[in-house]
């Protein structure tokens, strides 16, 4: 189940669809929305090296791209760079796509275009504090919150018509969930969308298995957000959530599906390198290093 054919691993640092500002005071609005851009290339500095082939989605950190329109900041940019990553995409025509974000919502593209490549037989498990089920009108503008539901077809139509192909919420997991924002408890049920909390995983993982099982499908993209780790052992992303998932838990669910299914997409997102972003400001105002 765990062979790499024609795998592409995907650099995709957006950052537009965070509006993430109000949760670091204390690091320049510009630096703290554009931290993503910096978290994904730092995640491809630290990923192992590897013989797949290797693309990054041209992404641009001008900050007036982070302008809002119908809902949904940095919608412009979001556009473009999702035309872009499906370009990238239907060159390379892979079977398999590692996707080191960015954002939440660089999973969307990826994941629709497998949807297209496996028809019916891809199922989503979405690793992640929050459901990412808003939609544009909702109070949060970031798109990186509406992720999973783009992956649905949901969402802005301009956005959805870029989309290969969309996703039955039926065939979506959602794992280490604990957090919602108003009103999407109630979405979520509404969509009959299944999810699984940290302390009930703890024992096993035989419910998420086994709720692969019951989709039927043999294709699996795992989409893991860094925010799901416990904040005692890890802060990685934006928001501190208690009582999270441990880096061993995860590490292991992920590697239990690839054994039992064809894993053929895996996205890490929301990187946010705090401490990296305050190190490069402090060189930049460095004699003799600029």
């Amino acid at each position: 189940m765990n062979k790499k054919s024609n795998t592409l691993r995907l650099i995709y640092p957006q950052w537009q669809g965070g509006v993430v500002t109000a949760w670091m005071p204390d690091i320049p609005a510009a630096d703290a929305s554009r931290g993503y851009f910096l978290g994904a290339r730092l995640l491809n500095y630290l990923a192992p090296a590897t013989t797949d082939a290797i693309a990054e989605v041209p992404v641009t950190t001008d900050y007036e791209s982070h302008k809002e329109e119908n809902g949904i900041s940095g919608y412009r940019a979001i556009i473009d760079q999702s035309k872009a990553a499906l370009d990238i995409l239907n060159v390379e025509n892979p079977d398999k796509i590692v996707i080191l974000g960015g954002e939440c919502s660089v999973s969307v593209v990826p994941f629709t275009y497998l949807e297209k490549k496996y028809p019916e037989d891809l199922a989503i498990v979405w690793i992640d504090a929050h459901p990412d089920i808003n939609l544009p009108g909702d109070s949060y503008t970031g798109y990186h919150a509406m992720a999973l539901t783009a992956c649905f077809g949901l969402g802005d139509g301009e956005i959805m018509k870029i989309m290969p192909a969309k996703t039955d919420p039926s065939k979506a997991l959602l794992v280490g969930l604990r957090s919602w924002d108003t009103g999407m408890k109630e979405r979520q049920k509404k969509m009959n969308l299944k999810g699984i909390s940290p302390e009930e995983l703890r024992q096993n993982n035989a419910s998420v298995l086994n709720w692969i099982k019951s989709t039927g499908c043999s294709k699996v993209a795992v989409h893991f957000d860094l925010d799901v780790i416990d904040p005692n052992e890890m802060i990685a992303g934006v928001g501190i959530e208690p009582n999270g998932m441990k880096i061993e838990e995860v590490v292991n669910l992920i590697n239990e599906i690839n054994d039992s299914y064809d894993l053929v997409g895996l996205t890490v997102a929301e990187p946010m390198p705090k401490i990296a972003i305050k190190l490069k400001n402090m060189l930049e105002k460095m004699p003799l290093i600029k």
